[in-house]
């Protein structure tokens, strides 16, 4: 099993890059052949919209047709068995450099299509480890299970 994990901190040492190893630590112990890249050491930019991705027959149909620091990361993370992004939340969300990542990933494969089919061939397992600087008390009165919630 190939398992890749990306970290969208800056920080290669800190919170989310610790959590990041551990989950790769027990992969490795179960056998498992583990890489972890740091997206703040490549250069690259997020989704420029440009649609070539999109055109049926064309030579990037399917695939981000940006050629710079990400390119080698998407295809290797196509090839992956298993997928684990950790990212710290910034203002409610992941961090830029990851949500950049996360749209040129995943925005070739999503069809225009009334149920906005997937033309990705199989399905990855996905974990999302996120950390925040936030105290559990905090956590609490802040989460909401649903939108519904009051």
């Amino acid at each position: 099993m190939n398992i890749l994990a990306v970290n969208g901190s800056p920080r290669k040492k800190w919170n989310t890059a610790t959590l990041l190893e551990h989950a790769l630590e027990g992969a490795r112990s179960h056998g498992a052949d583990c890489e972890l890249v740091h997206l703040y050491d490549l250069k690259f930019k997020g989704c420029i919209s440009c649609f070539s991705c999109k055109e049926i027959g064309g030579k990037s149909y399917g695939r981000c047709a940006v050629k710079d620091g990400l390119t080698p990361l998407l295809t290797q993370a196509a090839q992956a068995d298993a997928l684990i992004l950790g990212s710290p939340i910034y203002f409610g969300a992941e961090s830029g450099e990851m949500r950049s990542f996360i749209e040129r990933l995943l925005f070739p494969y999503v069809t225009y299509t009334p149920s906005y089919a997937a033309i990705f061939g199989r399905k990855i397992p996905t974990a999302f480890i996120y950390t925040m600087n936030v105290s559990s008390e905090f956590m609490a009165l802040t989460t909401r299970t649903s939108p519904w919630d009051s």
